[in-house]
Parts: C-alpha cells; sequence; structure tokens
C-alpha cells in the first residue's frame, strides 16, 4: 500500500510530538530528583523549556498540514517515561545511569529530526524543514553538553557515594 509522502510527514511529525512529549516528562521526572548535581540539574531545567517550545513549533507544522495533534501517542509515550523514571529511582546510581539515558534518547531525538528534514525536503516543505533545523540544534546541544559533562558528574558521583552518611544517586 503507498503512503503520499506528505501523509507520511505529517505521520512522523505527530511521532515527534510523542516522542518530545515523552522527553518532557522524563526530563521534568529526572530534574526532581537531581539535588546535589546544579549544573546537570540547570541544564535539564534548560533543555526542559527548549521541549516545550519544540512541542509547540511541531504542533505548528502538524496543523499546519491539516493533521491533529496526537493525544493517545502523546499520553503513550509520557506513560512510558513515567515508568522509565520509576526504575531509575531505584538505581543506585541514578544520576550516572540517567545522564546515559538522555544521552541516547538525545541520539535518537537527532536521528529524527534528521529524517524528518530529508521528508520535508522531498515535500518541497521549507517551513517543517526550518522548524527542524532549529529543534536538531537544541537537540545536538543537549547531546554536546552530555557529553562533555559526563566525567564531571560521574566523578562528583563516586566523591559523594565514598563518603560516609552522603547521598549520591540523586
Amino acid at each position: 500500500m503507498a503512503t503520499d509522502p506528505k501523509e507520511r510527514l505529517l505521520q512522523w511529525l505527530r511521532d515527534a510530538h510523542a516522542m518530545e512529549a515523552q522527553a518532557e516528562t522524563m526530563l521534568k521526572a529526572q530534574s526532581e530528583r537531581i539535588k546535589h548535581y546544579p549544573a546537570l540539574e540547570a541544564r535539564i531545567a534548560e533543555h526542559i523549556k527548549e521541549t516545550e517550545g519544540q512541542k509547540q513549533l511541531l504542533e505548528g507544522c502538524i496543523t499546519r498540514l491539516g493533521g491533529s495533534i496526537p493525544t493517545m501517542k502523546d499520553a503513550a509515550g509520557k506513560m512510558m517515561a513515567t515508568f522509565q523514571g520509576l526504575g531509575g529511582a531505584m538505581m543506585s546510581d541514578e544520576v550516572v545511569k540517567g545522564m546515559g539515558i538522555s544521552y541516547a534518547f538525545e541520539h535518537l531525538e537527532q536521528a529524527t529530526y534528521r529524517a524528518l528534514i530529508a521528508a520535508a525536503d522531498a515535500c518541497g516543505d521549507a517551513e517543517t524543514r526550518r522548524v527542524c533545523e532549529q529543534i536538531l540544534e537544541q537537540e545536538e546541544a543537549m547531546g554536546r553538553w552530555l557529553a562533555e559533562n559526563q566525567a564531571q558528574v560521574v566523578q562528583a558521583f563516586l566523591a559523594r557515594d565514598a563518603a560516609p552518611d552522603t547521598e549520591a544517586k540523586r
């Protein structure tokens, strides 16, 4: 069964919106549990704001193309993120594993926006391309920040973990 490229683009935009809803839930859960890592907490707070803006930008593309916001997909993504957050809360090294999961998720987001840019080009949709390029830059910046700061967070975790009467995981 053939699918019109513009319909496929719209479907992928809805998927990206659901992915950002999942990211927002995941980031908010993570930020609520980080109290001993202020640089990470601040960067996550900044990325939550970016993610909220990304969802709005995607909503603009979806509605401009005649689609509706995927409430069921968004709900499913948020539920998955909630379960991920609960699982993370049980880990003794939550902050370290959380950074790794966030880094991997950032790369999933980057791949998604690269595919959307290519699809927008194929459909001649310059506005969707512009939006996805803008979001891609933010996702790449967050991925770089996580990579550049991972060693510092791991070392701070290890120092806290080795100290008596000190909580390290968060």
